[in-house]
């Protein structure tokens, strides 16, 4: 069997071109593995449900990054609003991009 590579710039190319296409198909499959803004939504507004009828809820519609110390992850940043006793009362949340979790909520 022969090989059709003829010259080590040809496969200096090929293996350059290798790299390429496989560090765009690793960001392309990493930013697919995300949940949109509105599943993550829907699952807020079912937790906040199960204690009291909501009024409203808003997330935002593109992720932002979000740095902790060393460690770097995107968030959605979205709010609630429902009736506690007889008052409205509003509610932000920031979620994981990629799982959903919820990382923090706090009451306004």
């Amino acid at each position: 069997m022969t090989s059709n590579l003829k010259t080590p710039e040809q496969l200096s190319f090929l293996s350059i071109l290798s790299v390429i296409l496989g560090f765009l198909l690793g960001h392309v499959y990493d930013h697919q593995t995300m949940m949109t803004s509105d599943e993550i939504l829907n699952q807020a507004k079912t937790a906040f449900q199960r204690e009291a009828p909501i009024e409203g809820a808003w997330i935002s519609t593109h992720p932002s990054e979000r740095r902790q110390f060393a460690i770097k992850n995107l968030v959605y940043y979205g709010g609630i609003t429902r009736q506690e006793d007889h008052a409205l009362v509003q509610y932000e949340f920031m979620a994981d991009a990629k799982t959903g979790s919820v990382l923090s909520v706090n009451r306004i």
